[in-house]
């Protein structure tokens, strides 16, 4: 056998790039959770701005929660796909 496939060489590439993409996202994700706070003792001058951006800042979690979600599927069918191309090419 001389080398990879070009198919199998493009789907490793973008397992590649999705796995990084994702560690990427994973690590941002993981640097917005240490900025929430489970609870907030405020005066109500402190309320209003303060409970406003905790608001903002799980909205931004919770999308990009949906994104790592599809990301991580999106890296394991490039996996399974790579893998099954290979074995086929390698029992071929």
């Amino acid at each position: 056998m001389g080398g990879i496939s070009a198919p199998l060489s493009y789907l490793l590439i973008a397992c590649g790039v999705t796995t990084v993409i994702l560690a990427i996202l994973v690590i941002y994700g993981d640097m917005l959770a240490t900025r929430e706070d489970d609870q907030l003792y405020l005066n109500k001058s402190e309320e209003v701005m303060m409970a406003s951006e905790q608001r903002v800042l799980i909205g931004k979690m919770d999308r990009l929660k949906k994104v790592i979600m599809v990301l991580a599927v999106t890296a394991g069918v490039l996996v399974v796909a790579s893998a099954s191309l290979w074995l086929w090419t390698v029992l071929k």
